[in-house]
């Protein structure tokens, strides 16, 4: 803007230097401007031109609207980057409420131009990978082990129930204690990962070690497992509905508590797509829950 121009450099040729237009160019707005509004906005008699209580008005809301328009080109930018952005996704079984496969769906729609891919896994295994660049946003129980180079973003809430084979007999009359299970054959994830630790410390806390005949590398072949009749599990809740071998959740009567699902990102600056894409999912949830 020109008038901004000659009030911050202190005169028209200065003005006209900084902008690389002839002087008399600048001129002519400005005498223009005045018309229009009615005003004058500088004496020109002094040097350098002084601002009258007018300019002085003008100048101050004309500031207001040039950082407007200033932000608005930096978020324009930003959402050139986002369009032509990639987001590389991890997300572990367990997810509790979250619908990712829709949230991805509806990010897709409002910016067609990123692409998208989605690795599945344990969370330590997810982690390892977004520590070293291989991923820029995990989705998973917020792991104990998260350093300070991490952003941990709260989702949603998870909780543990017992699965057992539909026609077991724990369960059957109501909710179950922990300590029932002493002798049962468990199913679990194999010794490092949260949920072994997890059932470890409850069964402690009930007075026992498990029985741990075997053990799978996802949350769904434990359900598989459990329903052939293979043993009992603790398992999130999340992992135990829905399409799938059917097995029965049973509520414990003390539940050990289950990490909440959260966007876990790097402490590095994420490309724009990467921020847009944990700024939809935490939105599109909240939506979900409202």
């Amino acid at each position: 803007m020109y008038f901004d121009a000659v009030v911050r450099e202190g005169g028209f040729t200065r003005a006209a230097r900084q902008l690389h237009v002839a002087q008399p160019a600048i001129s002519a707005q400005i005498k223009q401007l005045e018309t229009e509004l009615g005003v004058l906005l500088l004496q020109r008699q002094v040097r350098p031109p002084a601002l009258t209580h007018a300019g002085r008005m003008f100048h101050s809301r004309a500031q207001l609207i040039l950082a407007q328009v200033e932000a608005a080109r930096s978020e324009m930018l930003e959402l050139s980057a986002v369009v032509r952005g990639k987001v590389r996704v991890g997300a572990t079984p367990v997810l509790g409420s979250l619908d990712l496969a829709a949230a991805m769906a509806s990010f897709r729609r409002d910016h067609p131009g990123v692409g998208l891919t989605l690795r599945s896994g344990l969370v330590e295994e997810l982690v390892a990978q977004l520590d070293a660049g291989a991923l820029d946003v995990v989705i998973g129980p917020e792991h104990q082990g998260l350093r300070a180079r991490h952003r941990v973003h709260y989702l949603a809430d998870e909780f543990l129930v017992l699965a057992v084979p539909a026609d077991h007999p724990i369960g059957a009359s109501g909710r179950v204690h922990l300590a029932d299970c002493r002798g049962e054959p468990f199913i679990c994830l194999p010794p490092g990962s949260g949920m072994h630790s997890l059932l470890l410390q409850a069964c402690a806390t009930a007075g026992f070690a498990p029985r741990i005949d075997f053990e799978a590398d996802n949350p769904h072949s434990i359900r598989e497992m459990v329903a052939a009749g293979l043993g009992i599990a603790l398992m999130a809740a999340s992992t135990t509905s829905g399409p799938g071998a059917p097995v029965r959740a049973c509520e414990l009567a003390v539940a050990p508590e289950h990490p909440p699902i959260a966007v876990i990102t790097s402490q590095r600056d994420s490309a724009a797509a990467a921020t847009a894409f944990v700024t939809h999912l935490r939105e599109a949830h909240k939506r979900l829950q409202a």
